[in-house]
């Protein structure tokens, strides 16, 4: 699909009523609904380029993965982590339209009700789960399974929490790995539950997850194919690809700052463009922070170092930064098995995969990793081993912060939450295992995430350097392991590891697997935790850094509940940067029901 063509200079001759910034996930959402009313004016600004259906590796399912590091990623690392030896991670954000939704693994789940209820007990009025659902149904048609794999592969669902009429495609797939048929049964023998309701409000449970992949095509459904290409041909939306912005332009009128519009920068050249009513702010976790920052909003010691103008100062910007942190443990499995891996080093098996998946949109291509469980630690951490860190927890945090008192009542409360993430599925996902492909062995991979971080960081624009040629560094400081609570999340680490290796140690699924390759089976208790250090990496779920401020307003956060920029009039932030606590769940569909959300408070504001 060609996407309309507009050169920069017509594109700032437009008289627009609303622009918004960042032609991603959430952007292209708030785009579309905004431009259905045909007499507002709606342009998009998207850094990166088009590439609807011009990239297999965006469109075909099983290539996720193929685009982190390439041409439609930012590729921002991180500081180096001292809680992690060190190291600096790759944190890869999507660079093409349609954002981290272009780039992502097609995970579509939900977090817990008690998720966005906390969002609403910090005094974010109209945030909670039952103000949420509606939107969560709005951007999604949901397409039921086959009844002939419906009770073979779990595939569970609660019609009355789904969507049939949004425009982001959402299935279950139809072919699986072959260890998915064994998750189920093992995960039950653990006492954990097959949950048949895991999109209504609880996730807790062992179940195979929806997609976002259109059953049709059987390519991924997501915001530019989704929410942008059907919308192209309409009048009142501009698109303009290729344009980084720099910053908002502020005017100060009557005592207030308002934001009037947008420096961006396309093909070498500076351009202005300017909206009427407001300027809508969808970067992301990463850059809506610091397209603030370079606009003058944000903490004063932190612009004044990096040599930028204050004009409204608020210390919360790029602060509150929560992200999912995850290990990979590596078990070499039974050599018969169909890998998904094996077209990756077999070129007639990737001929023939193609060759599959283009003739009958079926075979590997189509497999994604779709076993998943998320279980509370109570589930297998005994209140002997969880009470000394709950206290340690309580004497380090600050109990005067609402947000904190919440991520310890999480704690130290057994409650029905999925505190931890287990994902198993055949391959090697591991950044750190690197094994000899002529040995024929073959590997599965179980993931642990933890889903309610202590561990908070900030994103701050730093001074120039010398000879750079961007205007300001970014400095990405997650503060894994680290900080006030950074530890607590080590601590919980280092135990939930050890229910990844009963998964894996239990039938059925252990009858697939030959021994533990990576960490090597003899690593003692002290080893486990220097691995568990030395590869420990982000599941690239950054959250918070814009939060909504709840009853605290601009002492606590960067917009209000309707996700209006304190301080000024006509911004507004529209992305997962506003959520002010982490859930437990994959990022997409919430960010996808804020956007939804956010366009629908907008319109509501617009007629008042």
């Amino acid at each position: 699909m060609t996407t309309p063509h507009i050169s920069a200079s017509d594109f700032v001759k437009k008289s627009f009523d609303f622009l918004i910034i960042g032609g991603g996930t959430a952007g292209l959402v708030v785009a579309a609904r905004l431009s259905e009313n045909p007499n507002l004016i709606v342009g998009v600004l998207e850094a990166g380029s088009a590439s609807l259906g011009e990239d297999a590796n965006i469109d075909i399912p099983a290539y996720y993965g193929n685009t982190l590091g390439g041409k439609h990623d930012w590729q921002f690392e991180t500081t180096p982590q001292s809680g992690l030896g060190g190291r600096t991670l790759a944190w890869p954000r999507g660079k093409v339209l349609g954002g981290t939704s272009a780039l992502n693994f097609m995970t579509w789940n939900r977090g817990a009700q008690k998720d966005y209820d906390a969002w609403k007990e910090l005094g974010n009025e109209g945030w909670g789960w039952d103000d949420l659902l509606p939107f969560f149904k709005k951007s999604e048609t949901f397409h039921p399974p086959d009844e002939d794999i419906q009770k073979e592969a779990k595939l569970y669902y609660d019609p009355d929490a789904v969507g049939f009429s949004g425009p982001l495609q959402t299935s279950y797939m139809r072919e699986y790995s072959a260890s998915h048929a064994l998750w189920h049964p093992t995960l039950n023998a653990l006492g954990v539950q097959t949950n048949e309701a895991h999109l209504s409000g609880s996730n807790v449970g062992v179940w195979t997850t929806v997609c976002s992949v259109d059953p049709q095509t059987c390519g991924r459904s997501y915001a530019a194919n989704a929410y942008y290409q059907p919308n192209a041909s309409r009048s009142n939306l501009h698109l303009l690809t290729g344009a980084e912005v720099k910053k908002v332009l502020l005017n100060r009128e009557d005592g207030e700052w308002v934001a009037k519009g947008v420096h961006f920068v396309h093909d070498g050249d500076e351009f202005e463009v300017f909206a009427s009513r407001e300027i809508i702010l969808s970067a992301g976790s990463v850059q809506s922070p610091q397209i603030l920052e370079l606009s003058g909003i944000g903490g004063a010691a932190v612009l004044e170092r990096a040599g930028v103008l204050v004009k409204v100062d608020n210390p919360n910007v790029g602060e509150n930064l929560q992200d999912h942190i995850m290990t990979a443990m590596i078990f070499e499995v039974d050599p018969t098995l169909q890998n998904p891996d094996d077209p990756n080093t077999d070129p007639e098996l990737a001929a023939s995969a193609l060759n599959g998946y283009s003739s009958s949109k079926s075979g590997s291509l189509t497999i994604l990793p779709c076993s998943i469980c998320y279980v509370p630690f109570t589930h297998f951490v005994t209140p002997e081993i969880l009470s000394p860190i709950t206290s340690q927890a309580a004497s380090t945090i600050d109990t005067f912060s609402e947000a904190d008192s919440i991520r310890l009542r999480r704690l130290s409360h057994p409650q029905n939450l999925g505190q931890i993430e287990y994902i198993f599925d055949l391959g090697n996902w591991s950044t750190s295992f690197q094994p000899d492909p002529s040995d024929g062995r073959k590997y599965g991979t179980m993931l642990q995430i933890l889903q309610y971080p202590f561990s908070k960081g900030s994103i701050h624009i730093q001074p120039p350097e010398t000879g750079s040629t961007s205007p300001h560094n970014l400095a990405i400081d997650p503060q894994y392991y680290t900080g006030r609570t950074g530890h607590i999340d080590f601590e919980i680490m280092t135990h939930c590891q050890r229910f990844a290796e009963k998964i894996c140690s239990t039938k059925p699924l252990s009858n697939i697997i030959r021994s533990r390759a990576f960490p090597a089976p003899s690593l003692s208790d002290d080893k486990l935790k220097d691995w568990i250090l030395e590869t420990t990496i982000t599941d690239w779920h950054p959250v918070g850094t814009c939060a909504m401020g709840g009853k605290g307003g601009m002492k606590t956060g960067v917009v209000d509940e309707r996700l209006r920029v304190y301080g000024v009039k006509g911004l507004r932030v529209v992305d997962a940067s506003i959520m002010p606590l982490q859930i437990s769940a994959h990022l997409q569909a919430t960010v996808f029901a804020i956007a939804e959300k956010a366009a629908c408070m907008i319109l509501e504001d617009l007629n008042r």
